[in-house]
């Protein structure tokens, strides 16, 4: 017992030691992300004209699923621009289906012999051969990812949405096709994953390149 107020003493010591080292650590971490990773440690935001229009990190053209008035399924996609993935996610508050809702990731978790998936796949299909897009459409234009909000499509993917842009748009479709290969991002490292389209940068570059994608 005579030895209880020495070790109280060094317990606080260590615990104040180990402290003040895990707080210069926070702080130099933090300082080397925002000096050399500064646009990811942000969280890899997208402005326009100075105000913040998204995030590379989080998908926003998302086909939009739902329950026609004869009980069929019905997905919908806005022609104006490349989409994204299916998306599942929903409002955490009302539950109800909202696609590319950041705040709530989610999966479907449906399995590959669920009715509801091959319903859900086969109105996608459907969906985007009316839109234009030729057969066979891009698997990852009818499935989702696990989180919900996938930023990124396959070139194929996107180059099969070409002549549905162009369409709408009454743009030159060679031109739009070669938008689409200008953003197109490598393997990581050379090495890791597939070449894919981040569906934002796309669009913004659609947007902005318009007039000249003409003709």
């Amino acid at each position: 017992m005579g030895n209880l107020p020495k070790q109280l003493l060094i317990g606080l010591r260590l615990t104040i030691s180990i402290a003040a080292l895990a707080l210069v650590y926070t702080f130099v971490i933090t300082g080397i992300s925002q000096v050399a990773f500064n646009a990811n440690a942000n969280g890899s935001l997208v402005t326009v004209n100075g105000k913040v229009v998204g995030s590379t990190l989080i998908g926003q053209s998302c086909p939009q699923e739902k329950v026609a008035s004869d009980g069929s399924l019905k997905i919908t996609i806005d022609t104006r621009y490349f989409q994204g993935r299916l998306s599942y996610t929903s409002n955490a508050t009302t539950g109800t289906l909202q696609p590319c809702n950041a705040a709530n990731s989610a999966g479907s978790n449906l399995g590959p012999s669920n009715p509801v998936l091959k319903a859900t796949i086969k109105a996608a299909v459907a969906a985007y051969e009316a839109a234009g897009v030729s057969a066979p459409v891009p698997i990852d234009l009818v499935t989702s990812d696990f989180t919900g909000f996938d930023p990124n499509i396959s070139e194929a993917a996107a180059l099969a949405q070409v002549n549905m842009v162009a369409s709408t748009r009454s743009l030159n479709p060679r031109k739009v096709h070669a938008l689409v290969e200008s953003q197109v991002q490598g393997r990581i490292l050379l090495v890791f994953g597939e070449p894919v389209v981040n569906v934002l940068q796309l669009n913004l570059a659609l947007d902005t390149q318009q007039s000249s994608l003409a003709g």
